[in-house]
């Protein structure tokens, strides 16, 4: 009897991302990230494929070996554990914020009929304002209550990508839906690309952004005293060289008397360590200092991009120096690039940063 590949093919596909990997080179690392994405963020749309495929398997006569019928077993198992670990964030988080409460619900109905980053009705986006002097790389979308505000904080947030890929408009959706619609003013923002330029390219871009919204920001209903600037993988390294260098001249030339301090720091799925062949400066512990602004560090336990145990490291040696909060959640089970769909796990992260944000920017943590 032949075995059925295409399925279990599928089924290899649905158990891999239950699977907790060693360490491995950046390549093999992404392509194992981005193989099993979909499975650990959509976990329910998952059970339905499988749960589709299993039966048509069994309408085509494709379960009666021992072998099949094993690793169909095992795949369930494996989707399940998946689904546990993924519900396990919420608690994870709860706990990692100590006294700052947080919502427990999760939008249940959108998790399971709509998990995909559609802006809500309430929310507009305003695309491709420009904030610096390099065409595309230096564009940015504005996103608000479509009842503009006045006063709002605000939140920028900067794209992963291995600081040679990606845009905005792509990653943490969900979280700049939510605030925009709760009366945040947020941004996601293009930058520079490639690694020739150096870190201080990036870094320069980051830091325009900030200088825009203090420019710029009461025009579109921010208030500009009050900014938390994430970012998500290499947009995380970014933000964090950002935070930690408020108003040094030698990384924001031609704005240099600009203030470009910020009110707090998210790092989602996060790489904090030297930047290529940029030397001490592209390490962001280099710029460590007591009064660097508040920090959530959110980070899989699985992730084969960045390793979790590095960003853990981060947090230690931070928190080891800074007079401000530094929080690390690690997620069971998460992988990297966990910020794209309204998934139960980013959905409770969602909730843990408007509290974490809400908290930082009432506090005037402005630093």
């Amino acid at each position: 009897m032949n075995l059925p590949w295409g399925y279990l093919t599928g089924l290899l596909l649905l158990a891999l991302p239950a699977i907790r990997l060693p360490r491995m080179p950046i390549a093999p690392g992404t392509a194992v990230f981005l193989a099993g994405i979909a499975v650990l963020e959509l976990p329910f749309l998952a059970t339905a494929a499988f749960a589709a495929g299993t039966a048509l398997a069994l309408a085509q006569g494709d379960l009666e070996s021992p072998a099949t019928i094993t690793a169909a077993v095992l795949a369930g198992a494996c989707l399940t554990l998946t689904i546990r670990r993924s519900l396990r964030a919420r608690p994870t988080l709860t706990r990692t914020m100590g006294d700052l409460p947080i919502a427990h619900r999760l939008p249940w109905t959108r998790i399971l009929l709509l998990p995909f980053p559609l802006r809500p009705r309430t929310v507009e986006r305003i695309p491709n304002l420009a904030y610096g002097p390099h065409g595309r790389r230096n564009l940015l979308d504005l996103y608000r209550h479509r009842s503009p505000p006045a006063h709002a904080p605000v939140l920028i947030h900067l794209h992963g990508g291995y600081y040679t890929t990606g845009h905005k408009n792509s990653q943490a959706l969900p979280l700049l839906h939510r605030l925009a619609a709760q009366g945040w003013v947020c941004i996601s923002a293009n930058y520079r690309l490639g690694h020739a330029a150096g870190f201080e390219a990036h870094l320069h871009d980051a830091k325009r952004v900030v200088a825009w919204v203090r420019a710029n920001g009461r025009e579109w209903g921010m208030d500009p005293d009050r900014i938390v600037l994430s970012g998500s993988s290499a947009g995380a390294h970014m933000s964090a060289l950002a935070a930690l260098t408020p108003g040094q001249a030698r990384f924001q030339r031609g704005f240099e008397g600009v203030d470009t301090s910020v009110s707090a720091v998210v790092g989602l799925g996060g790489y904090y360590g030297p930047y290529f062949d940029g030397g001490p400066d592209g390490d962001p512990l280099t710029h460590a200092h007591a009064d660097a602004p508040p920090f959530l560090i959110v980070h899989g336990g699985n992730d084969t991009v960045a390793p979790a145990a590095a960003a853990r490291r981060f947090a230690e040696r931070l928190r080891g120096i800074s007079a401000q909060p530094v929080v690390y959640a690690e997620l069971p089970g998460a992988q990297h690039g966990f910020d794209v769909f309204h998934s139960p796990r980013f959905e409770a992260v969602v909730n843990a940063i408007e509290a974490f944000a809400t908290r930082a920017v009432a506090a005037g943590a402005r630093h």
